[in-house]
């Protein structure tokens, strides 16, 4: 990335290829981009083809670099990006809880054995 383009910085972009993994872009500073089948839309995504074509103006975020030198761009809506960060944060949450609360009950019918008491009923 050169100074006129930054992580998180919304550029505009021209669509300049488009293969079954994703498209080429260019950067409106004339920098080469990329932008993966799965940052294309916050929906599944099939066929690009259906979402983006050749000569295409749109908006995209700089998200990282590709290991050849590209500048590396998501379609998705921040909003949507959140949201799945938050549901797969209270996923492990209620998981923790789950596990967490199966071994104390297991670690306390030991310790009732251990003192001779018949368990927790």
């Amino acid at each position: 990335m050169t100074k006129s383009t930054a992580f998180g910085e919304t550029v505009k972009v021209t669509v300049k290829d488009i293969k079954k993994f994703g498209a080429f872009v260019t950067l409106e500073s004339g920098e080469e981009g990329f932008i993966h089948i799965s940052k294309i839309s916050n929906d599944y995504v099939k066929n690009i083809s259906d979402f983006l074509k050749v000569g295409q103006e749109l908006e995209g975020k700089i998200i990282g670099k590709t290991k050849d030198g590209k500048v590396e761009l998501s379609l998705k809506t921040e909003d949507a990006q959140e949201e799945k960060k938050d549901e797969e944060f209270e996923k492990k949450l209620s998981r923790f809880l789950k596990d967490s609360d199966r071994k104390l009950s297991e670690y306390s019918r030991r310790l009732d054995k251990k003192r001779g008491g018949k368990g927790r009923r």
